[in-house]
């Protein structure tokens, strides 16, 4: 099996083919055209190739891969992609990444597989040439009960909250209500009310915060209306009243959800909106019977835990030309680490803020 380059600009017309080997392989909603081409387009920097590794039966695997500084590669992974664009065969499979590193261009000293899920490949012990590193731990939630049973498998404290929560709104005459937006044509008012969740909050003040006319913006809503063209979109949002006080992206692929953001208004962080809206949106989900497992894709949190039990690994993988080279880079991380707290304890101490001046006697 071989290893072919082709440039970014070919990814409309290998998409079909794209598709098909994601489709038996990773199956993963966000690895399909429909999310990575918006992605693309917007975070792109016109360097990417897609690598493909074909063998008498076609597509074995293929990845999206691009320079990062000298003598080095990464696959294509921005933050709104929660995991590296890689699909089909394992990249520490025999003929994976060390076959690939030697096929790109230039003289390509590592490469790097960034946000690996376990669940779809397999951690494996470091060789001469491949080193993994953890990453963060996800969660996920089994749909395979009744929503009855797994409401009351989970904690305690969960169920009485949510149960004072909705008593205290009910006190306020305050109508709680949960609706879902599926259609193409719906996205834009969609997206729009997410993005003003998010910028009445904290994420207002880091930059981040989707907005009709940011990056960000523009990539939700392209990839949420090439998902709701497929019927693969859902936007939950959730009401008191009139007003949308907390909301849940997400995109689906066969009998898998991810909700890929969430945001609710920190106004009424006393009763918990997304909890509340989570409640009766898993209550849905379990009741559709269309769906084996909904997907967090981020790292573990104390409210994921509310909800599931359940873990696993994703970790990087990186793939180096010769075995010497991981362990000069090792040798230099562990020199780094211990030169800090020597460096800590001789820097000289932070001179003291100046006081203000006294001030001036008082006129009269």
């Amino acid at each position: 099996m071989t290893w072919t380059l082709h440039p970014i600009a070919s990814f409309a017309a290998l998409q079909t083919e794209w598709d098909a080997l994601q489709a038996r392989s990773t199956a993963v909603p966000f690895l399909s055209s429909a999310f990575l081409t918006p992605l693309l387009a917007t975070y792109g920097n016109g360097q990417e190739r897609i690598a493909v590794q074909q063998g008498a039966s076609g597509w074995q695997a293929a990845a999206l891969v691009r320079p990062e500084g000298r003598a080095r590669w990464e696959l294509f992974q921005p933050s709104q992609l929660p995991l590296g664009a890689w699909i089909g065969t394992a990249p520490q499979s025999p003929g994976g990444l060390d076959s690939l590193l030697r096929a790109l261009p230039g003289f390509t000293l590592a490469l790097g597989a960034s946000q690996l899920d376990s669940r779809l490949h397999a951690p494996a012990p470091d060789t001469d040439t491949q080193r993994s590193l953890s990453y963060i731990d996800t969660g996920w939630v089994d749909v395979d009960m009744p929503f009855t049973a797994y409401w009351e498998a989970r904690g305690k404290n969960l169920r009485q909250n949510t149960k004072k929560a909705r008593n205290k709104l009910a006190a306020e005459g305050i109508t709680a209500r949960l609706d879902c937006v599926t259609t193409a044509d719906g996205m834009a008012e969609a997206l729009r009310q997410y993005g003003e969740l998010e910028s009445a909050g904290w994420k207002a003040g880091d930059g981040t915060a989707i907005h009709p006319d940011n990056a960000q913006g523009r990539f939700y809503l392209a990839m949420l209306q090439a998902f709701a063209a497929q019927g693969c979109a859902r936007v939950y949002r959730y009401w008191f009243g009139d007003e949308v006080v907390a909301m849940d992206l997400c995109i689906s692929a066969g009998r898998m959800l991810v909700i890929l953001k969430t945001a609710y208004d920190e106004k009424h962080k006393a009763v918990s909106p997304s909890t509340l809206m989570r409640q009766e949106q898993f209550e849905q989900l379990f009741g559709e019977g269309a769906w084996d497992r909904i997907e967090f894709y981020g790292k573990v949190m104390e409210w994921h835990t509310r909800w599931t039990p359940l873990a696993r690994p994703i970790y990087h993988r990186t793939a180096y030309r010769w075995p010497w080279l991981w362990k000069l880079k090792d040798w230099r991380d562990r020199r780094a680490a211990a030169a800090e707290p020597a460096q800590a304890a001789t820097a000289p101490p932070a001179p003291e803020p100046e006081k203000p001046a006294p001030a001036p006697p008082a006129a009269g």
